[in-house]
């Protein structure tokens, strides 16, 4: 009986995940300016503005052409509704987003919060 009582407690002890794809949150608040790599004889990246969207607070978003939110669990970003809907990233730190496609893989487009030494 005793090592059925370890293992209860242990179980206890450890943290439950709230979903599969690990813990719920949101991302940084602020614009995110999009865009996709350019090359060495020009620019860094290219601009996308017909991308760019603006984090709100409890998981919203906006665009140019409305409102929508989002689903952040761990490091995987689904749009859920709005003008992106269906539209996927992967949050490789808190001011970066990699677009990612149906079968999760990187795609060129990033997505980076503006902060002032980014304008």
């Amino acid at each position: 009986m005793t090592r059925l009582a370890i293992i209860i407690a242990l179980a206890a002890a450890s943290p439950a995940l709230a979903t599969p794809g690990g813990a719920i949150g949101t991302l940084q608040q602020g614009e995110y300016r999009c865009e996709l790599p350019g090359d060495a004889t020009g620019p860094a990246g290219i601009r996308q503005p017909g991308q760019d969207f603006t984090v709100h607070n409890s998981s919203r978003y906006s665009t140019g052409e409305g409102r929508g939110t989002y689903l952040l669990t761990g490091d995987q970003v689904i749009i859920t509704s709005g003008p992106k809907q269906g539209q996927r990233f992967k949050r490789l730190s808190a001011n970066f987003l990699r677009e990612v496609d149906a079968a999760g893989k990187d795609t060129p487009l990033r997505c980076v919060r503006r902060v002032r030494n980014t304008d």
